[in-house]
């Protein structure tokens, strides 16, 4: 009997490193496109880990960027997996691709989506709760001195090149700003776009201008997104908000930005259970937030960044696997 018992217990032992296997070899060499900014490139690395170490994938990183990387997994079927995908750019080919069944959308990787807006510090609207939407600030312009003359007041515009400088303008225009004695100061690239927010930390001053989330400042500092006081407008944004120099605008919300996780056909079929993880990864803006932080603070990789995430948040990705994979990560740490 208790050789029965044994011989029973090695038998099934080896089916469950049989379907181990077999789950490993379905899910192959994976190719995961890491994308040239900071959310999307840690996202990409948490990927490879625990595709890797949670169910024996064969993970390689290739670099991409939003429009090459759509085309290539559209077209060529290569790369099998972008973590991040900023689906505005690409909505309608992503629709047809999709509804043809080349692509797989896997989740909505940023469970809120990617927001943009007009920001003020937490501490300014802490100290001024009557400050709830952009028009409201206008109304006090001495709370928002302009760098180089204090008697006007600034709004903080977007890099030269980017889209949202067509309609952070626009909308400058339609609120009037410029009568309430606000002025656009430009910025020069990102990087100088977060120094006047770091500034206004450090000195702890007004601003006000445009900014985006999931960003490091953002984890970093604590800033209120205010609101413009009417829906978002999708006909008027796509007909004048977001046109450079539209003759007439009106004031309009941001658009919240679709940003999905999505999978070529091929990688989808042969995923197995890998592909359940990919489904239910999501993760929120301020969870990214804090991690793009650490990684700025402390000079790190998008590896590092993943590994710090994976490390100090297990009560966020274990939801996203069952315990046995989450066991093998967390063992591979």
């Amino acid at each position: 009997m208790k050789n029965k018992l044994v011989a029973a217990a090695a038998f099934a032992a080896s089916l469950y490193a049989l379907a181990g296997n077999a789950h490993a070899a379905d899910c192959g060499t994976v190719t995961i496109a890491e994308m040239n900014w900071a959310s999307a490139g840690v996202a990409a690395n948490v990927d490879k880990i625990i595709l890797q170490e949670g169910y024996g994938c064969s993970v390689e990183l290739v670099t991409g960027d939003t429009l090459p990387t759509f085309t290539s997994m559209n077209e060529k079927g290569q790369p099998d997996i972008a973590p991040e995908l900023w689906i505005n750019a690409v909505r309608t080919p992503l629709d047809k691709a999709v509804g043809e069944g080349r692509l797989v959308i896997a989740a909505d990787i940023l469970s809120e989506g990617g927001v943009d807006g007009w920001w003020i510090p937490k501490f300014l609207a802490d100290a001024h709760p009557d400050i709830k939407t952009v028009q409201q600030a206008l109304e006090h312009p001495e709370l928002f001195p302009a760098p180089d003359d204090k008697s006007k007041a600034a709004i903080y515009n977007c890099p030269p090149g980017w889209q949202c400088q067509s309609s952070l303008g626009n909308l400058y225009r339609a609120l009037g700003a410029e009568k309430k004695g606000f002025e656009l100061v430009e910025t020069g690239s990102g990087a100088a776009l977060d120094g006047t927010i770091t500034r206004a930390f450090e000195n702890k001053t007004g601003w006000l201008g445009y900014y985006w989330s999931p960003t490091a400042i953002l984890g970093k500092y604590q800033m209120v997104k205010l609101s413009f006081g009417v829906p978002h407008d999708k006909t008027e944004w796509d007909a004048c908000t977001s046109v450079t120099d539209c003759a007439n605008p009106k004031v309009n919300s941001y658009p919240v930005s679709a940003v999905y996780s999505v999978v070529t056909k091929q990688f989808a079929e042969k995923a197995g259970i890998a592909m359940d993880y990919l489904k239910k990864r999501k993760w929120t803006n301020d969870t990214v937030n804090s991690i793009l932080a650490w990684q700025v603070d402390n000079q790190g990789t998008n590896d590092d960044a993943a590994r710090y995430f994976m490390k100090n948040r297990p009560e966020v990705w274990t939801q996203w696997v069952s315990p046995e994979v989450a066991e093998k990560v967390k063992a591979a740490l």
